[in-house]
């Protein structure tokens, strides 16, 4: 896993604090350098891109950021442009909000911004994500499913993610729509991807030698299916409850680490 991570993630559950002490969004600023960051804010998983970059536009600033910009890819044809990349190349730290993560990747997917986009992280720069910006982030995301609900086959829905982080499945808003069956149900159908259920209000700092920190007011959820030894996941009818054997579970709060290397949990630093 320590290979495949190459610079540091913040990846948000979604509806993080913007009106209080502001902790996950002032955490994005000082990872991308304080007053010196220079932020670019993505807004193509949403159809409100002018406002929701406007509105992460003033937050960031009123964080400290020396520069903010954002930048509304909402074709191809646009994500395929050379200034998308030189907008891209300029930034320490790229902030994909909410909205839908099929248009991130639909959109993004294989052209010269997504290119940029890891050529950034490659090179150090800060990528975060907030919900749907959260989701994208893997190289196989959740992009639908029964919420509140037993795991069950075929009650979630998986497609390619923009592969910043391998061999992980990201859901977002987690505790608040009861995600855990869908999530469980991902890691039935792939025991070798590592699940992570993110709160509201609650991000995971992924840094590149696959350590990885919780920050926020709420939890964390990993669900591990790697020494799962019994699933009847093959053989069940379409939304028949699933019986999984030895998945491990975690729950993670504010302070709390986790390696991806060893995939074991830590403690909270003294």
């Amino acid at each position: 896993m320590a290979e495949k991570v190459r610079g540091t993630l913040v990846i948000v559950g979604g509806h993080e604090d913007k009106d209080g002490s502001c902790d996950i969004l002032r955490e994005v600023v000082r990872l991308a350098g304080a007053r010196e960051a220079r932020l670019l804010v993505l807004t193509t998983a949403t159809e409100l891109g002018l406002e929701a970059g406007s509105d992460y536009r003033r937050l960031f600033l009123g964080l400290g950021a020396a520069k903010v910009d954002a930048l509304h890819l909402d074709t191809r044809e646009a994500a395929n442009r050379p200034q998308a990349r030189e907008v891209m190349e300029r930034a320490t730290g790229i902030f994909f909000t909410g909205g839908d993560q099929l248009r991130i990747t639909s959109t993004l997917g294989g052209t010269v911004a997504y290119q940029a986009l890891h050529r950034c992280y490659e090179n150090g720069v800060i990528i975060a994500g907030t919900s749907a910006g959260a989701s994208a982030m893997s190289s196989t995301m959740i992009v639908g499913g029964a919420e509140d609900d037993s795991p069950r086959r075929g009650s979630v829905s998986m497609a390619p993610g923009m592969g910043l982080l391998n061999e992980v499945v990201v859901d977002q808003h987690f505790a608040q729509r009861g995600r855990i069956g869908r999530l469980l149900s991902a890691v039935a159908q792939n025991p070798h991807i590592l699940g992570l259920g993110i709160d509201e209000d609650t991000a995971v700092v992924v840094a590149a030698d696959g350590s990885l920190s919780v920050i926020g007011s709420q939890t964390v959820t990993v669900v591990d299916g790697h020494g799962m030894d019994h699933s009847n996941a093959t053989e069940a009818s379409p939304r028949q409850a699933l019986a999984l054997f030895n998945v491990v579970l975690h729950v993670l709060a504010a302070g709390y680490r986790y390696d991806l290397v060893s995939r074991k949990p830590l403690a909270r630093r003294a």
